[in-house]
């Protein structure tokens, strides 16, 4: 800091401070003169008692006599009247030298203290003496002879009044500043303890005094945050040539208008704001927040909501310093994973209330961040509240994702990769960072080239991780070739294919998605008899597209408790979204059928089920393919709002034939087998036809090793009998 000058309106030209030690060095030789003042003072009155220079074990008559005279006029020397002057000039001179330093936009932390928590001089000077043995030990001395006791080295409430005070009606008033609600107790600046040395007890005028620790490295200009905030807290400055977040660029312009609009006010004007951004992992919250506080300046004080709720017992006092700790740094408080404030359990009510309660104490701009809608407004009263949803990342926005992240963990890479992979997978820019990280950290290990293939198989992971929690994951292993349909219907299977892969070029390129508000999704149904191939469609369609597939398991879904099969299924949705998966409903007219006239109650929650279902499968933009043996039971709201229906047919011979080649690998080892017959004679699904092969397979494992034709018949007969048809029927 420059040893510069201010001119003040008097004309004459005052230093500012070179630095804060210098200005608390001038603050501690105010306060010896004040010292000195006292104990003169006190010499002249102590020389005036009856018992003065005696050491009494007692309390004398003459004593209490002289105790209970009214104070009269202030004691008055040539020495006394020096050592006023001297003070008052010296402050005069310090209050100068803060003036000029402030002017020039330098920082004192004394003087900050009392400008972020409204101090008053009085209380200013209260702190000071509180700091005093923190940076000297003269002052355990003194303190202890002022109090005339070796044992009381701290300052007490007494000792300040003392000390600050120089007439009873003095005193008085500012018994006040050390109420519990007066800011240097309310915002926990000062921790007071009782004497303790007098079990019996004492009055509030015998209560030591001690800076709370966080603010007396504050007044040292220690720029760590509270120590008790270790493990759930981080302080993050904004790095000015920080690229610009990956989010829709007119949200970030908002977002600024509105940061700007209320927090680059000056401090008397400025509105506190409570700004809550919900999003998926990775969606850029954070990243949006750290720009917010670039454009200010200021930095971020990022706090792990998870983490403090596990601290148990020590909630509301760590709650109340991570707010506290804002002002402090002078830091806007992110608060990360807020969520688990809106649970049911009384803790996460509980800690909702703290919170709103210290941001309301402290805040001037709090982002709460999660990945749910916030229900609780009003809440921060006093503070303008505003939630802001950020949405999933668009096409533009993922390729530049992958831009930056294969600039970084690849600089060889194809340029083409990152525009095929954002097209490919819908993942948000966190996820893509996480992506690239996982690819570069296999390339490591395998001691290779990343590929376009390896990166491709982290985003799946990346994908999978959660969703897997609630479904069935499918490996696709079927290719086209392996699909037995008519030329039509793979026609139709492949125009599905390319609708996802040009989702983003039509809905958000060509602006076809402002014109729908909903249904902006890939839905389709794969309706047939059982073993027609609707299973293995939807696994082709995954492995062309490259994404995860997922099978819902209806046992898991389905409850008996209202309510619990839409949450159920909100969590499927939702992780889907986020995981860019395909959803597959087999047997989907159990949840999807049609709803029916209200008998009972049960009647009207099953439709309230099939309503909330028809409106999210409109809202989800990713892919859901529903499979039915059964398509006449299926709502025809369901229907008319589908993208895609593919009909399955039963096949015939020719079909068949193939079905059977199909499931006979080469490597097998088989005799003479009249295939042909095999379709013509038997009727079959190639569902059935594969439990055949199969079952014929192990028939004659145990039986030579050759795959005949009695193995294929004998392998016919069960299967017939396992599905009720009665042998020769065809």
């Amino acid at each position: 800091m420059s040893q510069t000058t201010t001119a003040l309106a008097i004309g004459q030209i005052i230093p500012a401070y070179g630095d804060s030690y210098e200005h608390l060095a001038d603050e501690l030789a105010w306060l010896d003169l004040l010292i000195q003042l006292r104990v003169a003072e006190l010499r002249l009155r102590t020389q005036a008692l009856p018992s003065a220079g005696q050491q009494q074990i007692f309390i004398t008559h003459a004593e209490v006599d002289a105790l209970l005279q009214h104070p009269g006029t202030a004691l008055d020397t040539p020495e006394l009247t020096g050592l006023r002057t001297a003070l008052a000039e010296l402050r005069t001179a310090i209050d100068g030298r803060v003036a000029a330093t402030l002017a020039q936009g330098d920082n004192l932390p004394l003087a900050n203290l009392g400008q972020v928590f409204g101090l008053s001089p009085f209380e200013l000077d209260v702190v000071l003496i509180c700091l005093a043995p923190e940076l000297e030990r003269k002052y355990d001395r003194l303190y202890a002879y002022l109090q005339d006791d070796i044992t009381r080295k701290k300052p007490s409430v007494d000792l300040v009044l003392t000390l600050l005070c120089t007439t009873p009606s003095e005193r008085w008033r500012a018994h006040g500043i050390f109420a519990g609600q007066a800011p240097l107790f309310r915002y926990s600046l000062l921790l007071a303890s009782d004497d303790p040395q007098s079990p019996s007890g004492s009055s509030d005028l015998a209560r030591f005094l001690k800076l709370d620790p966080r603010i007396a490295g504050f007044l040292l200009s220690d720029g760590r945050i509270d120590s008790r905030l270790a493990g759930i807290a981080r302080l993050e400055w904004p790095e000015p040539s920080a690229e610009p977040p990956l989010v829709d660029p007119m949200l970030l312009a908002r977002m600024l208008r509105l940061v700007e609009n209320h927090c680059t006010r000056g401090a008397e004007a400025r509105q506190p704001l409570a700004l809550h951004l919900c999003g998926p992992y990775g969606s850029g919250k954070h990243a949006l927040a750290l720009t917010l506080c670039g454009r200010l300046p200021c930095p971020l004080l990022t706090i792990d909501v998870e983490l403090l709720l596990a601290r148990g017992g020590e909630l509301e006092a760590l709650l109340h310093l991570a707010c506290r700790e804002g002002p402090l740094c002078q830091a806007a408080l992110y608060l990360d994973r807020v969520d688990i404030l809106l649970g049911e359990e009384e803790r996460a009510r509980t800690a909702l209330r703290l919170l709103a309660s210290a941001a309301a104490e402290y805040g001037w701009l709090i982002v709460l961040a999660g990945e749910r809608p916030w229900p609780a407004q009003g809440l921060f009263e006093g503070m303008a509240f505003q939630s802001v949803t950020l949405p999933l990342a668009d096409a533009s926005l993922r390729t530049e994702a992958w831009r930056r992240e294969l600039a970084r963990s690849a600089p060889g890479a194809d340029a083409a990769w990152a525009e095929e992979l954002a097209l490919r997978f819908r993942l948000t820019p966190g996820q893509i960072c996480d992506a690239a990280e996982d690819a570069a950290q296999q390339q490591v290990m395998d001691d290779r080239a990343l590929t376009l293939a390896e990166l491709s198989a982290a985003c799946r992971r990346q994908a999978s991780r959660r969703l897997a929690e609630l479904a069935q994951p499918i490996a696709p292993r079927a290719g086209w070739d392996d699909l037995v349909l008519p030329a039509d219907r793979i026609a139709q299977l492949r125009e599905l294919c390319g609708q996802v892969r040009r989702h983003d070029q039509v809905f958000d390129g060509w602006g076809f998605g402002g014109k729908l508000s909903r249904g902006r999704g890939t839905s389709a149904l794969f309706s047939g008899p059982p073993g027609t191939g609707k299973t293995m469609a939807a696994e082709v369609i995954a492995g062309e597209l490259g994404l995860e597939l997922y099978k819902i398991d209806l046992s898991q879904v389905v409850s008996k408790y209202i309510g619990e099969t839409e949450k159920n299924l909100q969590r499927i949705f939702q992780e889907a979204e986020r995981s860019n998966a395909i959803l597959f409903f087999d047997e989907a007219d159990a949840l999807f059928g049609k709803r029916t006239a209200v008998g009972d109650a049960h009647d009207r929650y099953a439709n309230i089920e099939t309503s909330y279902l028809l409106q999210r499968i409109e809202e989800h933009e990713g892919v859901v393919i529903l499979a039915s043996n059964l398509r006449e039971n299926m709502d025809e709201a369901f229907v008319r709002r589908l993208r895609c229906i593919v009909e399955f047919p039963f096949p015939d011979e020719g079909s068949r034939l193939r079905i059977w080649q199909g499931h006979l690998p080469t490597q097998a080892p088989c005799d003479v087998l009249d295939l042909a017959l095999l379709a013509r004679r038997h009727q079959l699904a190639g569902g059935n036809i594969k439990n055949i092969v199969l079952r014929a397979a192990f028939l004659a494992a145990n039986d030579g090793g050759v795959i005949g034709m009695a193995h294929m018949l004998q392998a016919a007969r069960r299967e017939y009998e396992q599905i009720g048809r009665l042998w020769g029927e065809g």
